[in-house]
């Protein structure tokens, strides 16, 4: 018989002993993602971004969802294909963002390829940390002024492009950012006249299996 126990990694304690948070560790990387390559030290590494100049975007092109911002013509903006590395206090900007239909992206999420509620707990995370769909459908823990809010990561807040049709003519995301439903807003309990931006720590929610002989990580 195998004995299933679902652990928080944030109540777990001696983990705490295991793990050093570098507040200066980033990845490193010149390159757009097509020419990736990163450069690391064993001291400091950085993550620095590369540059796109923008298109404006054609008439009736311009999303105004969420006070969507539209890419101005010739402004030269950051592209990232890295964030920084996750620990269990990874620091973060979260954003707000619609997954319906006629949400800030205008397409549907990129893990399931449908469209979401509003009134559901879900995510959209900075390339980088959504690790070429390697988070999807896994859940993270947002932390926020003692609040906490397990939400599931459905999206990618695409920080390697932008400025496109395919991106509806915004510019590329922030590379430390989670973009967050109604839903999880209001969870942490903030006013809706304050659903914009906010510092937030977050990490990753996981599951450990305790079986006869084993003891590891769920996928």
């Amino acid at each position: 018989m195998i004995i299933t126990i679902i652990f928080d990694f944030e109540r777990v304690q001696f983990l705490e002993k295991q793990e050093v948070e570098d507040e200066h560790s980033y990845c490193f990387n010149y390159l757009p993602s097509h020419h990736h390559k990163s450069v690391y030290s064993s001291s400091r590494r950085l993550c620095l971004p590369f540059q796109w100049r923008g298109q404006a975007p054609p008439p009736g092109k311009c999303n105004e969802v969420n006070s969507s911002a539209s890419c101005a013509a010739g402004q030269a903006y950051d592209l990232y294909d890295c964030s920084s590395p996750v620990s269990r206090h990874t620091k973060a900007n979260l954003t707000l963002q619609s997954f319906d239909h006629a949400g800030d992206e205008g397409q549907p999420a990129e893990c399931d390829l449908k469209y979401h509620d509003d009134d559901e707990l879900i995510v959209a995370l900075s390339t980088g940390w959504f690790d070429h769909k390697g988070r999807c459908s896994k859940f993270i823990n947002i932390r926020d002024s003692g609040r906490r809010v397990r939400a599931k990561v459905v999206d990618e807040c695409v920080s390697s492009g932008g400025c496109d049709d395919a991106h509806d003519y915004e510019p590329p995301c922030g590379n430390t950012i989670v973009r967050a439903s109604k839903a999880v807003w209001s969870a942490l309990g903030v006013p809706d006249t304050q659903w914009n931006r906010l510092d937030i720590h977050w990490s990753d929610a996981y599951h450990i299996y305790v079986g006869v002989h084993h003891l590891y990580h769920a996928d």
